[in-house]
Order: structure tokens, then sequence, then C-alpha cells
């Protein structure tokens, strides 16, 4: 998925530093690499890559992570729909919300 990027100023992901265990989970599950675990704590590299896939939150023990409270809501839907219609040479049909 080298070259996704999401919508930039619009992704609804925050980390909480204080729940943070540094397990490494978000790092590990994230497509598109945006976690970090440096000193014991997680940070977010690049927030606007994240697409709100859901799955740095629901593998985090710490309950350290919140995504979109739609579970992405479509917003993955839209980015991977993007990239389709530009490899078939369409105009993105949107999420389908």
């Amino acid at each position: 998925m080298k070259g996704f990027r999401y919508l930039d100023n619009t992704a609804i992901l925050r980390l909480s530093e204080e729940k943070c265990i540094g397990c490494g989970s978000c790092e590990l599950v994230c497509p598109h690499r945006i976690f970090r675990v440096r000193h014991g704590k997680a940070s977010i590299t690049d927030h606007n890559r994240c697409m709100e896939c859901g799955a740095c939150a629901k593998n985090c023990p710490a309950d350290a992570i919140y995504v979109n409270p739609d579970d992405g809501c479509g917003c993955a839907a839209y980015i991977i729909n993007s990239w389709l219609a530009g490899i078939r040479g369409k105009p993105p049909s949107g999420c389908g919300c």
C-alpha cells in the first residue's frame, strides 16, 4: 500500500502516552506503519497516513489508542476505492457511507 495517503488533517486518531505501556502492538498491526515505540512509549510518526482501520486500537491492551468511533465509517473504503479507481482509470466513487 505504498503511496497511500489519508485526507490531510481528518483522521480521528489519538494516542494517550500516559496509558501507553510500550508493548509495540500498534507498531506491529498498523498497515501504514505510523507508530514507533521508542524509550518504552509509542508515538505517531505520520498522523495523515492513518486510514482509521482500527487495528491499533483493537490490539492495544492498555486502551491507549482511540480511533474514529464509527470503526472507520467508510473512510478506509474511500481510500481503497480511490486507489482502485486510479488503477482502473475511473473517477473515485466515494466511500459508501
